[in-house]
């Protein structure tokens, strides 16, 4: 077991990795104040996890809210469901919510949280790759709405996060590759080893080697922590952790939400960002083909579904990093090296997408 630090003042809160935390008497004390407690969880994880985890609460007065599963849910109707179990029990500001699943469930639970009578603290216990490398961390809180992912949302920083790697042992092989997108993501923004390490050690990762995983999970909770004490609300340095993400979110609402997983859209994403970054002369045409080769590699998808590119493009107009009508890219300048800029030319990105559209 590991314990990193998100460095944020009087709100910093850690980070404990490690195998077999679920089973592990006492992990949680420190961080439940109230005995009031509200699990948000989803019908896959709650027949694996829920009873360990009520286990460690104790005496805590104990209610959990089961949701369905999938990227299709996060809407504010899901939300609604914790608001109507917080309010039916009886829930004061010294309650607690802890949200055991993957991303959709810890973005629901922790919207709810920011909300519920105008906050109250919450845990994040994530069961999959991708939030363990990267949606549990950085208070990043929300839901999708029919014109754009994650529109409406808040950030609202966690308690603490308790990432228990054996949980990973259940996840189904895709759900593994889409988490291991966010983690090409860390390599190519910040850690040009990490990419390098990927590249040699990507079947024992698709394997599940315990060390390799918990290797993977540790170093992008690094990553991010340091960026996120940084620059807590994405005023600068934290829009790298976009890479991707512009590309992938028109994806996912163009493709329907749910058809692609977010991993899968966010892999497809990078592609087409290290392309337009080559395109415009920012990396050389080997980059690219590392890049590619070690998305396939992982078993991750390396073109879009085929869309209009009109509607692609409004779809990327309607993202949360356009400011003053522009589209900001989170652009590569090498492998490991990232900018965000909309210092580019227009009608590069019109070419870009005919070309990955129109064929």
């Amino acid at each position: 077991m590991i314990t990193l630090t998100v460095e944020l003042g009087a709100r910093s809160y850690p980070i404990v990795i490690g195998s077999g935390l679920l089973g592990s008497s006492g992990l949680l004390d420190p961080y439940v104040v109230g005995r009031d407690v509200l699990i948000v969880t989803n019908e896959l994880v709650a027949p694996l996890y829920l009873d360990p985890l009520q286990q460690l609460l104790g005496d805590c007065r104990v209610n959990t809210v089961t949701l369905p599963d999938g990227e299709s849910t996060k809407t504010l109707e899901t939300v609604n469901q914790v608001f109507d179990a917080l309010v039916a029990h009886g829930y004061g500001r010294d309650c607690i919510l802890l949200t055991l699943g993957g991303g959709v469930v810890g973005d629901i639970g922790g919207f709810a949280a920011a909300s519920y009578q105008r906050g109250v603290d919450f845990i994040q216990v994530p069961t999959t790759l991708l939030a363990q490398v990267d949606s549990a961390v950085g208070g990043k809180t929300g839901v999708n709405h029919p014109g754009g992912k994650n529109l409406i949302g808040a950030f609202h920083q966690p308690r603490c996060v308790l990432s228990d790697t054996d949980s990973l042992k259940t996840l189904a092989d895709r759900e593994l590759s889409a988490g291991l997108a966010e983690v090409v993501k860390y390599g190519l923004i910040a850690d040009a080893e990490l990419i390098s390490w990927l590249e040699s050690e990507a079947d024992a990762v698709l394997q599940r080697d315990p060390d390799h995983l918990h290797h993977v999970v540790r170093r992008c909770c690094e990553i991010k922590a340091a960026i996120v004490a940084a620059d807590e609300r994405e005023q600068g340095q934290r829009a790298l952790l976009n890479l991707g993400h512009t590309f992938g979110h028109a994806i996912e609402r163009c493709a329907g939400y749910g058809e692609w997983l977010h991993g899968e859209a966010v892999a497809a994403g990078i592609m087409m960002a290290t392309t337009f970054s080559e395109r415009l002369g920012r990396i050389e045409a080997a980059d690219t083909k590392r890049v590619r080769d070690l998305l396939a590699k992982l078993r991750l998808p390396v073109d879009p579904p085929q869309v209009d590119p009109r509607e692609f493009l409004a779809a990327m107009s309607l993202d949360k990093k356009v400011v003053a009508g522009e589209i900001r890219l989170v652009l590569l300048d090498a492998l490991g090296s990232a900018s965000v800029t909309a210092d580019y030319p227009s009608h590069e990105l019109v070419d870009l997408l005919s070309a990955q559209f129109i064929r």
